[in-house]
């Protein structure tokens, strides 16, 4: 009776993911073995973990050959051991789309057109007792992905769809990791992922297994709905504010700390100078409004802001309310420059004028920002 194996590792001793992303409680980089009368191997792992991934592999196989491995994805930690598989197992099959074959090559040495068997939407491949059905799933995150459904177990290979930081046990914590990797990897294909969310919605899934973080298998819907959420840019908590602060010498994050006393639970404070900006771009999104406090600086926004609101615009940050306020000693412009930028946005709502801290937050400039309370 055939069975599907974990063959993942869980990698503690990265800094950051991606060399961006601060990952705390480490990163799983996952890969399953389908042991059957044909076993297929889904996908290979990153370089840090490659002889442990072979160990695992050997181990799993009990002295058989794989037949297959599956490329779901071609980013480097779910592709980094391929070659290292195929010269390990020089009879093994790839099995790739179209869209991976150039990838393969790009990152391999291998003669991959003749060792690779293209599939497309729809295709099979059949293992004997179970059976992989190939969906394409372009731009979530690379255009080349591919997600398979295996209809005997009833279980959905996701890539990088339903991924997350941190470790592979399904009963951690999921929601904020899972949600600070979607919107800084995936976020921008909104579009993208709704329409694979739209095919997955015609299977009978109970059990999903991505490239990062657990295998999930309890209250799918859950995760499902969060997924569709997130792909449409709706907030989940559409009463939350984001204080988004990026201050020089403290004094614009006094105010800041004013405005988040004054929202008391409602309020989200980041100082954007100090915390990775993963987190605070994750928040926006969670959030209904983001509040833009910010110093100026050489006649603009304090360069932190600068690189926190590119990074929402690449993200397709949208739907949402803001509010900003700026300081200046001396022409202050970091305000102008930001509301000038978020006016290049879609679907985002200024719910303020202009509120300019004049050095230090005194009775006008607080009386100010009650006002702004109220609004929010």
């Amino acid at each position: 009776m055939g069975k599907i194996v974990y063959i993942g590792e869980y990698d503690t001793t990265l800094d950051k993911f991606e060399s961006q992303f601060e990952v705390p409680n480490g990163v799983t980089y996952n890969s399953y073995i389908i042991l059957d009368d044909k076993i297929a191997i889904m996908d290979t792992i990153d370089k840090r973990k490659g002889e442990e991934w072979l160990a695992n592999i050997k181990e799993a196989l009990g002295g058989r050959k794989p037949d297959y491995l599956v490329v779901s994805h071609m980013e480097p930690d779910h592709s980094a051991n391929i070659e290292t598989l195929v010269k390990k197992y020089p009879d093994i099959k790839l099995v790739a789309n179209a869209k991976t074959v150039p990838m393969l090559k790009n990152f391999t040495n291998l003669d991959i057109d003749s060792i690779t068997e293209i599939v497309a939407e729809g295709s099979t491949l059949d293992l004997g007792e179970h059976k992989l059905t190939f969906i394409m799933a372009p731009l979530v995150h690379w255009p080349e992905v591919m997600v398979e459904y295996e209809s005997t177990t009833k279980t959905l290979f996701s890539a990088d769809g339903f991924g997350r930081f941190g470790d592979f046990n399904e009963d951690s914590p999921w929601d904020d990791e899972a949600r600070r990797y979607y919107f800084n990897i995936v976020g921008k294909y909104g579009l993208q992922t709704m329409n694979l969310l739209k095919k997955a919605a015609t299977l009978d899934i109970q059990r999903i297994c991505p490239l990062h973080g657990p295998i999930l298998t309890k209250n799918l819907s859950k995760y499902i709905d969060l997924y569709a959420k997130w792909a449409s840019y709706e907030p989940e908590e559409p009463e939350k504010v984001l204080i988004a602060c990026a201050s020089i010498h403290g004094n614009t994050y006094k105010a800041a700390e004013y405005l988040a006393k004054k929202l008391g639970d409602r309020a989200v404070l980041i100082d954007i100078t100090r915390t990775e900006y993963s987190y605070a771009l994750s928040e926006a999104f969670r959030n209904g409004t983001t509040v833009f406090f910010c110093s100026t600086y050489n006649l603009d926004m304090f360069s932190p802001m600068a690189d926190f609101i590119e990074r929402l615009q690449n993200k397709t940050w949208r739907n949402r309310k803001a509010a900003v306020v700026d300081n200046g000693s001396w022409a202050p412009m970091a305000g102008k420059k930001i509301i000038e930028k978020l006016a290049t946005f879609k679907d985002i709502t200024l719910v303020n004028d202009l509120i300019t801290i004049p050095s230090t937050a005194k009775a006008d400039t607080l009386a100010k920002l009650d006002e702004l309370t109220t609004k929010l």
